[in-house]
């Protein structure tokens, strides 16, 4: 398998020039795009709080990562219901939050992190206005 960053760079690249990404379904299998997705959103203040099940950051390990690409090549994984809980807002009611799993957590930081990729700066400025370059379009 290659690299993390080959890999989002190769749909970086790919997105940037409106190419299509044929071969994303095959990265769904690659590790080290899970292990880069799990340093992302593991120094996070709520990696230590149990979603609906009671897995957090810590019991994060490659047999696990192997479990969820082995689920998701045989395509048995499916997203766990969150746990919901609500907490105060400042006007004093009460609103939603959900709690995924860390699997689920894991799973959707590695789709996010490949999509951010393969969608175009560019038309994402445009239609949008934000991003990086997004006062650019102010100016």
């Amino acid at each position: 398998m290659q690299s993390a960053e080959t890999v989002l760079g190769v749909l970086r690249e790919r997105g940037r020039r409106g190419l299509p990404c044929s071969e994303l379904y095959r990265q769904m299998f690659n590790p080290s795009l899970y292990l880069l997705a799990y340093g992302k959103i593991y120094a996070n203040q709520g990696a230590m709080t149990p979603g609906a099940s009671a897995e957090t950051a810590d019991g994060m390990s490659g047999d696990k990562i192997h479990k969820i690409t082995g689920a998701m090549r045989a395509e048995r994984y499916r997203f766990s219901p969150t746990r919901r809980t609500y907490i105060p807002k400042k006007n004093g009611k009460m609103r939603p939050l959900g709690m995924p799993t860390w699997s689920d957590k894991l799973v959707g930081k590695w789709c996010a992190s490949c999509w951010r990729r393969i969608t175009s700066r560019r038309s994402l400025i445009i239609r949008t206005g934000s991003g990086p370059a997004g006062d650019a379009i102010r100016r």
